[in-house]
């Protein structure tokens, strides 16, 4: 994945999303409270690949894993 893809996010069971740019990439600590709790514990994890992604002219940071490349520039 890299700057100017066009990508698919928030997927539904049904296949579908919503498409958006990707304008950035980087890393960033993500706690996810569904495997390791409520407690945030910032030191216990790593950071994890993310984008920034133009979806209805609004830019959401999304971890990469999350997201699907739709077309590459």
């Amino acid at each position: 994945m890299k700057v100017g893809d066009l990508i698919k996010a928030f997927q539904d069971s049904r296949g579908g999303g919503r498409m958006g740019v990707v304008v950035k990439l980087f890393e960033k600590k993500i706690w996810r409270t569904d495997k390791l709790g409520i407690r945030v514990e910032w030191d216990k994890i790593d950071p994890e690949p993310v984008a920034s992604v133009l979806i209805d002219n609004k830019i959401l940071t999304i971890p990469l894993i999350d997201l699907e490349v739709v077309r590459e520039v």
